[in-house]
């Protein structure tokens, strides 16, 4: 189909040839000969009257109207996208697809093990590819590329659509045979034990470590791991302490030889979002699965109330 002299299949190659920036890479994903996808690289070079991309050195780069087009053509083609996929309505029982979701594996743990359990007998045919945060996530969604970000608030986007998951509270958590520590911690504890503290990438400290640097506190952090569900493995057999999100730390407790304290520091809560991208408001099947996300919620506080 034409569009004011343009082949509109030409929009598809121009977003996969700047998103890849490589001629044969692009070529792959469309499943085209490299040859086919450089004649359609020729043919929108001629459209445009530019370039488009060039070569310096070993990469390709995009000239600045390629720039200023990138963003435009890939609203367009999701827009397109969410028009052509939108159904009407969402059966769980027969749906066959899959969920990707951005998230950390403290709501794997305290949250998507439930998802997982209640999609087996509701939704047999849905599956999760769950995928941990990075500096590509926000790139990602607004691509169209992902289904949901869980996240907490301080980290979700203003651009994209987002509901509160629930709040969480912090706590502290010795082995079950650490002497140095009785029923309660002072904060000169505290700051004085030594720590296991979780850097989930070398610029993304965790909000407890974030909130005692803003307040000028400095804890003996001994042992720094990328996972929030490395920390009470680590605990057992130490006299170190970790702070702990409310949640994880209950589960583990049940698991292993635990303690749970209150935090001598009055943490604000950390508030947990769920957003999913814009292009895809409408679809039934987020809603039902933002559904399911909060009775799976719902039931867990139940439970802890009980």
């Amino acid at each position: 189909m034409r569009f004011q002299n343009l082949d509109l299949n030409l929009l598809v190659a121009l977003d996969v040839l700047l998103e890849e920036r490589n001629v044969s890479r692009a070529a792959a994903r469309l499943h085209l000969s490299q040859s086919a996808m450089s004649g359609a690289l020729g043919r929108l070079r001629e459209f445009f009257g530019d370039e488009l991309l060039v070569q310096v050195g070993r990469q390709m780069v995009p000239t600045p109207r390629a720039e200023s087009l990138a963003h435009k053509v890939r609203d367009i083609l999701l827009r397109i996208q969410s028009a052509v996929e939108a159904k009407p309505s969402f059966d769980p029982a027969s749906a066959q697809r899959t969920f990707r979701i951005v998230t950390s594996d403290y709501i794997t743990e305290v949250l998507l093990a439930d998802v997982v359990r209640r999609l087996k007998r509701v939704a047999p045919g849905i599956s999760l590819e769950l995928i941990p945060p990075g500096l590509s996530t926000g790139e990602a969604l607004q691509r169209g590329e992902l289904d949901f970000v869980i996240t907490p608030d301080t980290h979700a986007l203003d651009v994209h659509p987002k509901e509160v998951l629930f709040e969480e509270s912090y706590c502290c958590v010795v082995w079950t045979g650490n002497t140095r520590v009785g029923d309660a911690l002072s904060l000169e504890q505290y700051l004085e034990l030594g720590h296991i503290g979780v850097m989930l990438s070398r610029h993304a400290p965790s909000a407890d470590q974030q909130f005692l640097e803003r307040f000028g506190h400095e804890r003996r952090v001994e042992v720094t791991v990328p996972s929030f569900c490395s920390v009470p493995h680590l605990l057992v057999g130490t006299d170190l302490v970790a702070t702990m999100h409310s949640r994880l730390a209950r589960l583990y407790a049940r698991l292993l030889p635990l303690r749970i304290l209150p935090s001598p520091i009055d943490f604000p809560p950390l508030i947990e979002m769920v957003q999913w991208s814009h292009y895809f408001e409408g679809d039934p099947s987020l809603s039902w699965m933002r559904e399911l996300f909060h009775a799976c919620v719902a039931e867990q506080e139940a439970r802890q109330g009980a």
